[in-house]
């Protein structure tokens, strides 16, 4: 079975260079929607588009992911808190399939529990006003969300960066190998 870590590498690896990352958390009323810079390093609250039906919903998805020039999209998946799939999630996860034949770009899931409980106590410790938080939740919602799968990838890496280095640390200190030209006896 592949792990997510796995999933993770294996959809960003796959992008062409470049291309940013659209972040999605979807409700039942709005759609929250955050992109990355072109290095795929920060994610940035985009808009939050008011639910209409479902063609009209995924045209403007599709407008902003022409502008911005969008090679993935990371959808957050409302888990329950033991980690299990509800009606919720089984709802994003129909979305998406629908909206495949539409926009065919790879897709990944990100665990998004907890991301609007998050985003709404940052926005009461900063005094933000009911209407304001209102319109600023889902869209920063979903920059969580792409957020959080940005920096799993930055750790993969470093960790595997540090594996590398380590390694190759090692096999240069290697004590039972004689200097080139000589041996441990000289």
């Amino acid at each position: 079975m592949i792990s997510r870590d796995d999933e993770l590498v294996a959809f960003i690896d796959g992008l062409s260079p470049r291309a940013r990352l659209m972040g999605l958390d979807l409700g039942t009323k709005t759609i929250g929607l955050a992109l990355s810079d072109v290095e795929r390093r920060i994610a940035t609250p985009l808009e939050t588009i008011k639910r209409v039906k479902f063609t009209p919903d995924v045209g403007r998805i599709k407008d902003l992911v022409a502008r911005y020039e969008v090679g993935g999209l990371v959808f957050g998946l409302p888990l329950n808190m033991d980690g299990t799939e509800g009606p919720r999630s089984q709802a994003t996860r129909a979305f998406v399939r629908n909206m495949k034949p539409l926009l065919p770009l790879p897709v990944l899931f990100w665990d998004e529990r907890m991301s609007t409980m998050v985003v709404t106590r940052t926005l009461l410790d900063a005094d933000t006003s009911r209407a304001k938080r209102a319109d600023a939740v889902d869209k920063m919602a979903a920059a969580y969300i792409l957020q959080g799968a940005l920096d799993r990838y930055e750790r993969i890496a470093a960790d595997a960066e540090d594996a590398a280095d380590e390694a190759a640390l090692r096999s240069g200190l290697d004590l039972d190998t004689p200097p080139e030209g000589g041996s441990l006896d000289d």
